[in-house]
């Protein structure tokens, strides 16, 4: 292929591809996240990965290449370009492969299985563009127990994330058997280590009243039974899930307990559980829940204050 025709063919690819991600732009208006390269950064917060092993080269899939350590903004989440002045460089890199150049190989991260672009973004635009299975590619491996699902966005990471810090949980625990309790959910990573933490708080507080130390068993039940159900029990009367979309009875468990301790360190111990899930409601819900709350307890407060002057009422008669 001629040089001019060479440039013309690339030049035309290169706009099929772009065209591409905007289309994919525009299917995801709604959720603009769905449609983003997912960050490396983002999924090691997640994983927490504990060291790095060198691979060496390998062939990987390419399907299996979900994001980048540093070029996740130029493109999209199936690696299309997002920009014109990406156009020269991947112009390049599509030249190569009608000339049959040899391109070095990528640099990835793997981490729970997927893999994530350190050098060679351009290489892997073009590659998923013309449907190529696999790539040549130098990988360092993240260790994680977790294993990450293909296809796999953002969010569907975090809930595979809290899947497994579950599934720990109640192994490590032995929770569910202890309390006959399967559904001590989080919308986020990293609560069921603070309900481990809270638990071993428990524990602490009943040792210092006793002569032997209770085993961690008594502690999960003692702990489920006097502080966790009255805490669910007072979300529950309340009827609080509503005003806290997307949030889990758990999740407002530990909200509230924070709050509540924030509330006695600043006004004293005195202050009731029930005095601090009104004042929670009606300060931390949503905007719009916020506003019905503040109306329906003001309705409250002016129906006690009819009754207790009808009532003095008829005693000063």
């Amino acid at each position: 292929m001629n040089p001019s025709l060479l440039s013309s063919q690339t030049g035309e690819d290169f706009n099929k591809a772009r065209n591409k991600a905007l289309f994919n732009e525009i299917q995801h208006l709604l959720k603009p996240e769905e449609a983003r390269l997912i960050s490396l950064q983002d999924v090691k917060k997640l994983l927490k990965p504990k060291n790095e092993v060198y691979k060496g080269m390998q062939v990987i899939p390419v399907k299996l290449i979900v994001g980048s350590e540093g070029r996740y903004s130029d493109f999209d989440n199936h690696f299309f370009p997002k920009s014109n002045f990406l156009k020269n460089r991947w112009q390049h890199v599509d030249m190569a492969h009608y000339q049959d150049i040899i391109l070095p190989a990528i640099s990835v991260y793997e981490l729970g299985g997927l893999y994530f672009v350190r050098d060679g973004n351009h290489r892997v635009s073009v590659a998923k563009s013309k449907g190529i299975e696999n790539i040549d590619a130098e990988v360092v491996s993240l260790q994680t127990e977790i294993k990450l699902k293909p296809e796999s966005k953002i969010g569907d990471m975090i809930k595979q994330v809290i899947s497994y810090e579950k599934r720990v949980f109640y192994a490590e625990t032995n929770y569910g058997d202890i309390t006959d309790d399967w559904c001590l959910d989080f919308s986020t990573p990293g609560q069921y280590d603070v309900i481990y933490n809270h638990i071993l708080c428990h524990k602490y507080y009943i040792n210092t009243n006793s002569e032997e130390e209770i085993p961690m068993e008594q502690a999960v039940e003692s702990w489920f039974r006097n502080v966790y159900t009255p805490v669910i029990q007072a979300i529950d009367s309340r009827r609080m899930k509503k005003h806290f979309k997307g949030r889990t009875k758990s999740d407002l468990y530990i909200f509230l307990i924070k709050y509540w301790d924030e509330l006695k360190q600043k006004f004293g111990n005195d202050v009731s559980l029930d005095e601090a899930a009104e004042e929670f409601e009606t300060t931390q819900a949503e905007p719009d829940f916020r506003h019905k709350i503040r109306n329906r307890l003001a309705k409250i407060r002016v129906k006690k204050a009819v009754l207790n002057f009808r009532n003095n009422a008829e005693n000063k008669s």
